[in-house]
């Protein structure tokens, strides 16, 4: 399993709008192949400032599958204009669990 982290800075003032785009484009990212589940969190310190966790079956799940897909360019018009600047986004494997 694959853990894709990304922490999203959405413009300030555009939080309740970034939710609801999110909460549609929930369903583009779920549909795909390898997808297990997401978490989205907002920071309590900024409030916009976002966490999204994303677990997948495999890497390429994430890189080729979902971002090679036609339904990216859809979660990009949703989601994209939201960022400043874009999010940084970094894929990790479980070590430990407690």
């Amino acid at each position: 399993m694959i853990i894709e982290h990304a922490l999203l800075p959405v413009v300030p003032g555009r939080e309740a709008d970034f939710e609801a785009a999110f909460a549609e484009a929930r369903g583009i990212i779920a549909a795909m192949p390898g997808f297990r589940r997401l978490t989205l969190s907002r920071c309590v310190e900024r409030p916009s400032g976002y966490l999204l966790l994303v677990e997948w079956d495999t890497l390429e799940d994430h890189t080729e599958g979902f971002r090679g897909s036609p339904d990216y360019q859809r979660w990009r018009e949703l989601l994209h204009h939201f960022y400043e600047p874009l999010p940084v986004v970094e894929h990790f494997t479980q070590v430990l669990d407690a």
